[in-house]
């Protein structure tokens, strides 16, 4: 049997922890930060969780992790 293909674009989007969740960069860091509280920034630089329904489909598109 042939090896899986991994999706290239979800991979250098998405990246897996060691107990196998998937971690995702927020969105609305890259411009228009003048408006942006300092905290609201700080927040921005962390990653965050994908959600389950995206994680399901996540898991095909990264077959190897």
């Amino acid at each position: 049997m042939p090896k899986m293909k991994t999706r290239k674009a979800a991979a250098k989007r998405f990246k897996v922890t060691g107990t196998g969740k998937y971690r995702r960069n927020r969105a609305g860091a890259r411009h228009i930060l003048t408006k942006k509280s300092a905290k609201r920034k700080r927040r921005l630089g962390q990653d965050a969780a994908v959600s389950a329904g995206d994680a399901r489909r996540l898991k095909s598109a990264m077959p190897y992790g």
